[in-house]
Formats: structure tokens, sequence, C-alpha cells
């Protein structure tokens, strides 16, 4: 029988021992949240995740099927941190980027804001809008209902950027300075999303499936911040003739979270490229030729594979390589890295007949590009590269001489 002494032992024991435990098991707690939040390695030496379940899946969320090689980790810790209070005029003195992240914070748990972004010449209100680009304009709205869905044209620009970026005014200059209409219609996808995220496309798209639709309902929206698709994915041996890169990222189809870290570092780029050139006297219309290594999917492709490829978000210790255009050539589902999906070229490239894609019907077909153009004539999407640049550039100067203030497609190349 317990007499009360035995009583007051046994509840001192028992109070000791719930103590002993919650201590003992408090660390490894902590150490799974912190692995939770600020990510841990993901990449075998291979290269190669494990699938824990030992399935394989389209798409797998988690990136560790062997449809996702490379695993996503969270990186909300590292981007979403809220912003220390600093006096501006220290702000002003920072270098580009960190300004840019000043202004334009990266949360990853927020959503996707609501917006379809749009360049063109004229509004739908215009009597100039062209009647073939009222059914592509229209496409994302009824996809879409609920979104602000904004044309933005070449004036309503540059205003809505004096608004956006007046805290960084180098930014603004190097817009300004830049000398063909093309690049600035680049430059505007790229200033925009950082901004204020959403959805961006390209006039001459059309919505086959809402945005919604993109990525598997199943896989959080908060554990992703950027979804991008492939343009091109050449398998031939002269692929570098026709391509300025072996899989190059499309940026007619665009849709981010505000202040998402590739838009930050692509448009600090742009800036810093374009002030140099300017100061250097090389950034008038006979210097800067190349719209598709200037604003295009050239750097582009390069700031997504640097992302990838960064330290700062990624923990790299465990790998024995970068990860390059091996890890999407050929993907026929969409893949996710970090916080990025990336979807197959089917998505925002169907019916291209080429280099693996399906048709607008296919499941996974999203966007339907036309390639289409006021001025411009367009070879044949297929093989657009640098020779159809070398063909853009001469017929632009024949059509709009340097004189010439006329604006041009947004998606010319």
């Amino acid at each position: 029988m317990f007499n009360p002494r035995r009583w007051l032992a046994f509840v001192v024991c028992a109070i000791c021992l719930f103590l002993l435990l919650r201590h003992t098991s408090s660390p490894s707690i902590l150490r799974t949240t912190r692995s939770s939040r600020l990510g841990s390695p993901r990449r075998s030496r291979d290269g190669r995740g494990a699938s824990p379940s030992g399935t394989k899946e389209p798409y797998d969320p988690v990136g560790t099927s062997n449809n996702d090689d490379y695993a996503a980790h969270d990186i909300a810790g590292a981007q979403s941190r809220k912003n220390k209070q600093i006096p501006l005029g220290d702000i002003s003195r920072k270098p580009l980027r960190q300004q840019l992240e000043y202004y334009f914070p990266y949360d990853l748990s927020v959503k996707f804001p609501n917006y379809v972004w749009q360049t063109w010449k004229y509004t739908p209100a215009s009597k100039h809008f062209r009647d073939v680009y009222r059914e592509f304009e229209a496409s994302w709205t009824t996809a879409h209902p609920g979104f602000i869905h904004e044309v933005i044209t070449d004036e309503v620009a540059v205003n809505v950027l004096k608004h956006l970026y007046s805290a960084v005014p180098a930014v603004m200059r190097a817009y300004e300075a830049l000398p063909r209409p093309v690049l600035k219609a680049d430059f505007f996808r790229y200033l925009i999303l950082l901004a204020r995220g959403g959805i961006y496309t390209d006039i001459d798209t059309f919505a086959i499936r809402s945005a919604v639709e993109w990525v598997p309902q199943h896989v959080p929206r908060s554990s992703y911040g950027l979804v991008i698709g492939i343009e091109a994915d050449p398998d031939r041996q002269d692929w570098a003739e026709w391509y300025s890169r072996r899989i190059q990222f499309c940026q007619w189809t665009i849709q981010a979270k505000p202040g998402h870290p590739i838009m930050r570092e692509i448009v600090a780029q742009i800036t810093e490229k374009t002030l140099k050139r300017k100061k250097e006297g090389t950034l008038d219309h006979d210097h800067v030729n190349g719209v598709i290594e200037f604003t295009g999917p050239g750097p582009w492709t390069d700031a997504i594979f640097g992302f990838f490829n960064d330290p700062t978000y990624f923990d790299m210790s465990t790998s024995s390589s970068n990860i390059t255009w091996r890890e999407f050539t050929g993907m026929t589902a969409a893949r996710k890295v970090g916080d990025v999906v990336v979807l197959p070229i089917t998505a925002f490239s169907p019916g291209i007949e080429t280099m693996g894609a399906g048709d607008d019907d296919d499941p996974m077909a999203m966007v339907k590009h036309y390639f289409d153009g006021e001025y411009f004539v367009i070879l044949y999407p297929l093989f657009w590269g640098k020779r159809e640049q070398f063909a853009l550039n001469k017929l632009e100067n024949t059509l709009f001489p340097k004189s010439s203030s006329t604006s041009v497609d947004a998606f010319a190349y």
C-alpha cells in the first residue's frame, strides 16, 4: 500500500522523469524545425535524391523522386525575414541588390498576387488594338476571373515604373537609357514582377488553362515562388548556331511572387550592364544589337541557373557538380528546384512539333505562344536564334531608323 511518503516520492520521481524527457527531446525538435525552415542537404553524391516512399510520381513536391532530381528546400528563412529599420540615407548608399531586396522583400509564404500583366502599344479600348489580339487578351481574362488584368502601354509603363522604383533611381536611369523599345519591354516584365508579382505574358499568348492549374493542387503554394517554362531544348549537334543556350527558359510567360531573388538578380544585372555601357558610350542603337543576349532568354536563363547553384539558397556541401541543362533536357513533367517550379516545354510551347513538345490538347499544355508580330516576319519560332537575330536586327533597322521612336512588339524575338 502507498502511504503518504511513498505517494510523495512517486510524485517527485514522476516530475523529474517528465523534466528529463522534456530536456532531452527539445534539441531534436529544434533541429527538425530549423532543418525544415532553412533547408537541409538534399542532394546525394551522385546528384540524385531518393524517394522516401519509393514511388514515382509525375510531380514530386519535395523533389525526391526520379522525376525531380533536386529536392526543394524552404528558403523562407533566408528570404522572408523582416527588414531592419535602416535610415533611408543609409539604404541609398547600399549596393543595388541590397536596395532592391530592402524595397521589394521576398516572402515565400504569401499567395501569388492575382495580376495578369501584358504590354502593347495600345490598350484593348483603342480602335488600333489589333483584332487578333482581342481573342488572345480575352483568354487571360476568361481563364482568370477575379484577377486584375492590365495591358500596359509604353507611355503608362514609364509612369508605373517611376512610381514603383522612385527609391531606386539607378533602375529608372537604366530603363530610360535603353535605346530600343523591345529592350524596354523585356526589362519591364522583370521589373513589374519584382515589384508586384503575378503573371506576365506576351500579348500574342493564349491561355489554354488557368494559372491555378499549372502546378498540381497537392503542391502547397507556400512552397514555391516562381513558375517558369522551357522555351527550347535542342538536341542537335549545331544547337549553338541556332540558340543562345542548350536549355533556354522562356520569358514570354512567367508567374512570380514579389521580390523573388531571380527577379532581383536579373533586374540588377540589366541595370548595371546598361549603365556601364551608357558610361562607355556603347549603348546606342548600333552597338546594342543582341536583344536575346542583352535582356532576353540568354541572361534570363543564366540568372535562373545562377540561382540554382547559389550556396546562399542551396546547401551545396553534398553536391558533386552544379545543376546544368542536363537536369532539364527531355523532361515531360514539372520539376521543382528550391522554390522554383520548372514546367516542361509542352507547357508554354505546345504544338511546335519538335524538341519533344506535345500538341495543343496535351494535358501539360498551359499557354499557346503564337509568335505573332505586326512589323516582324518571324522566320520560324523553333529555330529562332543567332541567325534570326541578325535578320531581325537588319529588318528593324530598315523599319525603324535611329531617329524613329515608334514602339515595337514586346515579343519581337
